[in-house]
């Protein structure tokens, strides 16, 4: 029976079902009619409930997955629009806008109201998580502006092996032989795609290995968090960080945007917040381990769009260093994962 017809039959009066009783039988080849089940009005309907109940019934780390692939779809359009305006706009103005509209619409979508979101228990925390996050966007956004989008990417891809390091450090993981080899090697290929000379090494590429290493941070702060935090607080709390830390450098390089550049910015800043929920949801639920290999699809992303957009070619050693990143970390992600309770699967 379901449940429409359980609690219409729950809500009948005594003298309602009196009345039934006392009522003439029906001929037994004439039944009294019922009304049908409720059933799904087409196969869109059965469609979402059977996706519904897939969802309650995934693996954190799947659920994580889903949020990780997602988020990375939407941050290929935010990165290609930062590339596109950042040659124009300053970088800390394009951050600011971005972040406040991020917050607007954190704040038009909160349910609970502001002060359960801004609530949260461990504010230290809160304040180094974004300002972390302000020093990879500066890094990272500024090397992907200056060089190849294909290039920025690869060398972001060492934020794995950062992620290793950092969890034996802070995290108190084990890390056997094989996984400090494979680490060393992962950093052998970014050193390859830095691609040393004699006149030093590219300063942007740096700022790009710089941006993988605060991300590392941010990772392993966002998996800190994670147990008393929630997702919106976390976001709403770096707004209020990096809007106040980027308010008076955006004012003093200020550069008033045309009609098209607005666009540009609202968008960035949509797909941005979009992103930023995304990403920091599927670290909650899913182990960091287990979500970084979906990270290489960044890379075909961004040669994609760096050759289609910006009519940029990988240089070789991009391609050669990439390759020795991305089998150290498959190695040194396969060694480190290891499953951990199941979260309650209602998310």
């Amino acid at each position: 029976m379901s449940e429409e017809r359980q609690t219409g039959r729950q809500g009948r009066t005594a003298e309602e079902d009196g009345a039934a009783e006392t009522e003439a039988p029906q001929p037994l080849l004439e039944p009294v009619a019922r009304p049908p089940a409720v059933q799904p009005s087409g196969p869109v309907d059965r469609g979402g409930q059977r996706l519904r109940h897939w969802w309650a019934g995934a693996s954190p780390n799947l659920r994580g997955s889903v949020y990780m692939l997602s988020a990375l779809l939407v941050y290929a359009v935010m990165v290609g629009a930062i590339k596109h305006v950042g040659g124009v706009i300053p970088l800390v103005q394009i951050l600011l806008i971005r972040q406040i509209i991020m917050s607007m619409v954190i704040l038009g979508l909160s349910g609970g109201g502001v002060g359960p979101m801004l609530r949260t228990r461990r504010p230290g925390l809160q304040i180094i998580r974004s300002l972390l996050t302000l020093a990879a966007m500066l890094c990272g956004f500024t090397a992907v502006i200056q060089i190849p989008l294909a290039q920025a990417t690869a060398i972001g891809f060492s934020q794995v092996l950062f992620v290793t390091i950092a969890a034996v450090i802070i995290l108190k993981e084990v890390v056997d032989a094989r996984r400090w080899a494979a680490t060393v090697i992962g950093f052998v290929g970014v050193l390859v795609m830095l691609k040393p000379s004699g006149d030093g090494l590219d300063a942007f590429a740096l700022l790009a290995v710089a941006g993988a290493l605060l991300n590392a941070g941010i990772t392993v702060s966002v998996r800190m968090l994670a147990s008393t935090e929630r997702t919106d607080t976390i976001l709403i709390w770096q707004g209020m960080v990096m809007i106040a830390a980027l308010a008076l450098p955006a004012w003093l390089w200020w550069v008033p945007p045309d009609a098209a550049q607005w666009g540009w910015l609202i968008v960035l800043s949509l797909f941005g917040t979009a992103g930023q929920w995304l990403i920091t949801r599927a670290y909650q639920v899913g182990e960091a381990a287990a979500l970084a290999p979906l990270d290489f699809s960044r890379l075909i992303l961004a040669s994609l769009t760096g050759f289609v957009f910006f009519a940029e070619i990988p240089a070789l050693s991009t391609w050669i260093g990439a390759g020795i990143v991305v089998g150290a970390t498959l190695y040194t992600i396969r060694k480190n994962a290891r499953p951990f309770p199941r979260e309650p699967a209602s998310v």
